[in-house]
């Protein structure tokens, strides 16, 4: 069968290189429509029921989209005349933007002075700067401790001032979306139907292009208001932040590492390429059919608008190398056909390597498949995503090495080869005379030191934040860590009370033991240490008793309070705090991310622990946006490492029974991966990283990607002559294992230099893993084989020892 199937990919090697060249052209036409998803959204789950819950009551409110930038005088005065110009002249600036609605700031809301604003029939939208152009003094004065605009307009220790930038929502869109989350709500009760299903894709796809433009809009306007900035560079430092300004740093961060480290990843394979095997037709060729896998992939990508989020961004490098490994083996095989036999021609040596090593090769990608498959049910589906796609990419993968490499290949001149290095031979020999020598010793001492590193795993965390997905000296970091700590917090948290019915006044926005509910329920929030901003009526009743020289209002001047400010301030700033029919009301909060020991976990079951101790029962609140989100994207990933290394394990024994026929022999290839992918997740454990969204990938990438040369090893040692297997194996195989395992490493390492610290885990921990597997491939695996398996001589059968 082999010999077959060689045989006919040379003989239609034309055919095979023309039908990629149609492929190619094809690729390219769709390439323009390959795209990057990079926003925050893309790391939740968008097809819970929290992720729906928090859609509805965000539109209930209707929080508006906006930019806080943080203004922090050189000379630390806040309250100056200089100040006061910089922050009118920025926000004329803002308010230029074509979306943008209004611009926010302590200049322009109104600043009452004491309670004699609401009886005299003041117009208390006149109470501003702007025009009433109040002294530095007594805007000191006036802005002390305010109960609404700290930490809003102001951070506590008044050495920065915050402008919020509100910008217009796309009608079109917000109608679209309206209609989606109409749709979407109903999966709260029960599963869609088939008309209903219909709609929603319909629906989605006619809003997607306008989401594609609001992206690139949106990153023009953070251009635009950071070029804005630099006006007032010599007077003062400017921070950036907000929701979106979090997901366009993603986007432009991963474009930039997906083309800065795709192309230091391909410089080094070629310098290593060149460096292993002295000449330039290894170079070029490798990479050309790396470059191919990778063109098809994007191309059918854009075709199946598939696309890349945070945790699928690495894939160009991932799809680089995995091409590269298969390659690797294939021209080991080549280049030892054509040392010992000098005479064939250049057909029978590729034809004798295809024998030697199409159903190795096939075999590995299919068990590497098998790792990225696994992630499929892991049950978050940012990660189930990026299974399907390195799926894609598999397939793709082993098309191209295994037909258009050869066919290529084929049509080269036949030419004598290099030597392997006599070093790396002599060593490798050594290591196989060792292996014999002392098997149980050594697989005793592998063993103890995984299982060591393993005892890390106890030591998981899943805490993390997006703040802390970008490189501490980054300017990103410092802007997102300055806003987060001075005004207020980064995370929004918002809990939605409904209220009692039957405690309503109908003509009263809300009845003073409404009111008083709601007070405790806002004291249990702000009491947490990582609890930053926390605005919501409360914040009005305390402003009105400052006023009125701490003498509580009835619950009618309250009223009256709420609805002057509300209107004019609040709304624009932090969105609604209450809403009829039924009636709720709103406490919005921000967690600070930047808190030293922050638990969600622990944070979240206290919050709802003591709201019920308050007096609210678990039906009559709702947690909601993205901090409850994100917390529940965090408390799965440890329950989906476990399911999905278990997962791997399961389907990886049955692939390799199935490719070895041999239970015994199918075991002992899977050890050497398990201790790799344990002693990995324990590495992870002992460097205190915490587990997210790409670091959950790594196991079950390291083993699919790992068990290729434990294919190899095992395949070859089984056609050795009994009475030398192992020294056998390690010359055949054993260079092309540690070629493939250095480069790959070398390649992935190269992501330490990133600043999207995502990917820094992801480069050196894969890093790490390859060189795991490479030390056990090469130690405990040919011990237990020389232990307990037994080649035949015939080269055709297996017997066990």
């Amino acid at each position: 069968m082999n010999q077959w199937l060689a045989m006919t990919i040379v003989r239609s090697r034309l055919l095979i290189i023309g039908l990629f060249v149609l492929l190619i052209a094809i690729a390219l036409a769709f390439l323009n429509q390959f795209r990057i998803d990079a926003s925050a959204e893309t790391l939740l789950v968008k097809n819970n029921a929290l992720y729906i819950q928090s859609q509805l009551a965000n539109q209930r409110f209707s929080p508006d989209e906006f930019i806080l930038v943080a203004y922090k005088p050189a000379d630390g005065e806040l309250f100056s005349a200089q100040t006061f110009a910089d922050i009118t002249a920025l926000s004329a600036n803002y308010a230029s933007l074509a979306r943008v609605s209004s611009v926010t700031s302590m200049l322009t809301v109104p600043l009452l002075a004491d309670a004699s604003a609401f009886t005299s029939g003041t117009d208390v939208g006149s109470l501003t700067w702007q025009q009433q152009q109040y002294s530095p003094a007594q805007m000191r004065q006036l802005l002390t401790d305010h109960p609404i605009f700290t930490d809003l307009l102001l951070n506590k220790a008044q050495t920065a001032a915050g402008i919020q930038i509100v910008f217009e929502a796309d009608a079109e869109l917000t109608e679209l979306d309206q209609q989606i989350l109409d749709i979407q709500q109903h999966t709260l009760s029960r599963e869609l139907n088939a008309d209903e299903e219909a709609r929603l894709k319909q629906l989605q796809r006619a809003a997607d292009p306008i989401r594609q433009q609001l992206t690139k809009q949106r990153q023009q306007e953070i251009e635009q208001i950071e070029q804005f900035n630099q006006q007032v560079s010599e007077h003062a430092s400017t921070y950036v932040g907000g929701a979106y300004v979090v997901g366009q740093h993603l986007i432009t961060m991963i474009k930039s590492d997906l083309t800065t480290f795709g192309l230091a990843i391909a410089l080094i394979i070629a310098a290593l390429l060149l460096a292993i095997y002295r000449s330039w037709r290894w170079v070029f060729f490798p990479l050309l059919s790396c470059s191919v896998s990778v063109l098809l992939t994007c191309g059918l990508f854009g075709l199946l608008d598939l696309r890349t989020t945070v945790i699928s961004a690495n894939f160009i490098a991932l799809q680089l190398i995995l091409t590269l490994a298969v390659m690797i083996h294939l021209l080991g095989a080549y280049r030892e056909i054509a040392r010992d036999k000098p005479q064939h021609s250049q057909q029978q040596r590729v034809i004798g390597m295809l024998q030697q090593k199409i159903a190795p090769c096939f075999y590995a990608t299919l068990t590497t498949s098998v790792g990225f498959g696994s992630l499929i049910f892991s049950g978050i589906q940012p990660v189930v995503d990026f299974g399907f796609m390195m799926l894609i990419a598999m397939l793709i993968t082993m098309s191209v090495s295994l037909l258009l490499f050869p066919a290529l290949l084929s049509l080269l001149q036949a030419r004598s080869e290099t030597a392997e290095f006599g070093w790396l031979q002599q060593g490798l020999q050594r290591l196989a005379a060792m292996v014999k020598r002392w098997p149980y010793p050594i697989s005793l001492s592998v063993l103890l030191l995984f299982v060591l590193l393993a005892t890390g795993i106890s030591r998981l965390n899943v805490e993390n934040s997006f703040i802390n997905y970008f490189a501490k000296d980054t300017q990103v970091h410092r802007e997102l860590a300055f806003i987060d700590q001075q005004f207020g917090g980064s995370t929004p948290l918002d809990i939605v009370i409904t209220l009692d019915p039957a405690q309503a006044k109908p003509d009263l926005l809300i009845a003073a033991t409404q009111l008083n509910q709601l007070h405790l329920a806002h004291a249990a929030v702000n009491a947490f240490e990582a609890t930053g901003s926390v605005t919501s009526l409360i914040n009005f009743t305390t402003l009105a008793r400052q006023l009125n020289q701490d003498r509580p209002l009835t619950e009618y001047e309250l009223d009256t309070i709420y609805e002057m400010l509300s209107s004019k301030v609040t709304n624009q700033l932090v969105g609604a705090y209450l809403a009829d029919a039924p009636q709720q009301v709103r406490i919005a909060s921000r967690i600070q991310d930047t808190t030293e020991g922050l638990s969600r976990e622990q944070l979240m079951q206290q919050l709802h622990q003591d709201l019920q101790t308050v007096g609210l029962a678990q039906e009559d609140y709702q947690l909601t946006n993205l901090f409850v989100l994100y917390q529940d994207i965090l408390s799965r990933l440890f329950d989906s490492q476990v399911k999905t290394l278990g997962l791997v394990y399961l389907a990886l024994g049955l692939v390799l029974l199935g490719i070895f026929r041999s239970l015994k022999i199918a075991v002992i290839a899977l050890v050497p991966n398990v201790l790799t992918t344990l002693g990995i997740v324990g590495f992870i454990g002992w460097l205190n990283i915490p587990l997210d969204l790409m670091t959950i990938t790594i196991a079950a990438i390291a083993m699919g990607i790992a068990v290729d040369d434990t294919i190899h090893f095992v395949h070859n040692y089984l056609l050795q002559p009994a009475e030398n297997a192992l020294g056998a194996t390690f010359a055949h195989t054993g260079m092309a294992i540690v070629f493939t395992s250095v480069i790959i490493a070398a390649g992935f390492a190269v992501f330490g230099f990133s600043d999207f610290l995502p990917s820094v885990y992801f480069g050196i921990l894969t890093a790490a893993a390859m060189l795991m597997a490479l030390f056990t491939n090469i130690t405990i695996l040919p011990a237990l084989l020389h232990c307990f398996v037994q080649a035949a001589p015939t080269g055709q059968q297996v017997s066990a020892a």
